[in-house]
């Protein structure tokens, strides 16, 4: 997901959080300590919850504002705030010191949390993708990831999707950090990739292809999703969250998970929509990006199966891959971070 301060393309990096590791191990264990006495939490009544957003509003949060504007939270007996982060602001923090009754996280983040503390289920699935990708020039020698031996390849810095995106690659290759030229550009991959400073580079697919044809440089991608199963954003809540009101929390899934796939079935609505919620769309440009941006989402959106559902394999694989690559703090018991038990039917 683009994570841009304005709906128009930008070299900004995606909403998605940075899914690394935080120094913030006492921190969460100080909050969930003071949990217990909060009492009833982050929502005023029984039936209203706050979301957490991860990022100030996007086109790519759609979903959520087609939920709300539709009446679909309502419908479900449900007041709904919708709370969006600040680009500084801890992503795990307001859920932990229970300012946030849910969040849109990703699955690789959860894992993060977890192995810090916090007891964060993940319940429901929104991208079915993991959203980063290599991106090499169709005329590029690199054919395949393990054509990179030797080669450099751009990335906004070791961290975030991007970063363990390419891990899992050179995994899958049988290639290790040292076989590549790992170089930081910082959020410029597109003009680092056009002017040749770098023979690929790792972006979001809903981002930097985009950004690229419009510059006239034809791309093909390597897709993370293929080299190594990670779990990308979705519904995640504390556990005592959960278990203090199933019923709410089984209803806002459903809901968002209809809107989800409302927003796939009319995108165009779902951006009109989206007028009210994402500054700068009243701007025919600016609106005419955020289409383009929000129809390169929906694949990563689009389930074959059952809507939000979590695979237990991709979780133990992913979950094996971060111990791997030293991106936990403890060990996970990564059958304990997810559930399948509060989607629709489920």
């Amino acid at each position: 997901m683009l994570r841009s301060s304005s709906p128009s393309l930008s070299s900004r990096p995606s909403l998605l959080r940075a899914p690394l590791l935080a120094p913030l191990l006492a921190l969460l264990l100080l909050l969930a300590a003071v949990i217990p006495l909060a009492g009833c939490g982050a929502s005023a009544s029984a039936n209203s919850l706050t979301v957490g957003l991860t990022y100030i509003p996007n086109i790519q949060f759609a979903p959520f504002y087609v939920a709300q504007s539709l009446g679909y939270y309502k419908a479900a007996g449900l007041d709904v705030t919708l709370r969006h982060h600040g680009a500084s602001e801890d992503e795990f923090g307001a859920l932990v010191a229970g300012k946030e009754d849910l969040i849109f996280a990703g699955g690789d983040e959860t894992l993060q949390a977890r192995s810090q503390g916090p007891d964060i289920v993940y319940l429901a699935a929104v991208y079915t993708k993991y959203p980063v990708g290599l991106i090499v020039p169709t005329s590029s020698p690199i054919q395949k990831v393990a054509d990179l031996k030797g080669r450099s390849v751009g990335i906004p810095g070791k961290f975030g999707a991007t970063y363990l995106g390419l891990l899992a690659l050179l995994s899958s290759a049988g290639l290790k950090q040292d076989d590549v030229n790992i170089q930081t550009v910082g959020f410029t991959q597109v003009q680092a990739l056009v002017t040749k400073k770098v023979d690929a580079v790792m972006g979001y697919l809903n981002n930097e292809p985009i950004q690229l044809q419009k510059q006239g440089l034809s791309v093909r991608t390597f897709d993370v999703s293929s080299a190594q199963p990670l779990v990308s954003n979705g519904v995640a809540a504390l556990r005592s969250r959960i278990d203090a009101r199933p019923d709410q929390v089984r209803a806002f899934i459903a809901a968002t998970l209809k809107a989800v796939d409302y927003t796939i079935a009319h995108p165009q609505e779902a951006l009109e929509i989206s007028r009210s919620s994402v500054p700068g769309l009243d701007d025919p440009t600016s609106a005419a990006d955020a289409l383009t941006v929000l129809k390169a989402t929906l694949p990563l959106w689009e389930h074959a199966g059952k809507a939000g559902y979590n695979d237990p394999s991709a979780w133990q694989s992913m979950a094996g891959f971060l111990q791997a690559q030293g991106l936990l703090a403890g060990s996970v018991d990564a059958t304990k971070a997810y559930s399948n038990d509060y989607l629709p039917n489920g």
